[in-house]
């Protein structure tokens, strides 16, 4: 049995959204932690840059490779369920 495109999109983009949420915090330094003042009515723990572009290249290909190791897994496990 093989893995059909829906299903492996819908892993990729899973696994996107999951990694995507592990990336986002890392470097981020908020107004608080680099003593830079915030607009009126800011929030002190907000980031001061976001870097959205550079975290969805990094959550691109970290998710790509996590794809690829988990589609291998399944489909070396439906194979070998399928032979017994």
């Amino acid at each position: 049995m093989q893995l059909g495109p829906f299903t492996l999109v819908a892993i990729y983009l899973t696994l996107w959204w999951t990694v995507l949420f592990a990336v986002l915090p890392l470097g981020a330094h908020s107004h608080h932690e680099a003593g830079v003042d915030t607009p009126a009515g800011g929030e002190p723990g907000s980031p001061v840059t976001l870097n959205l572009k550079r975290k969805a290249i990094t959550t691109t290909w970290v998710s790509a490779l996590v794809w690829v190791i988990v589609v291998a897994v399944a489909e070396v496990a439906l194979r070998g369920w399928a032979v017994r």
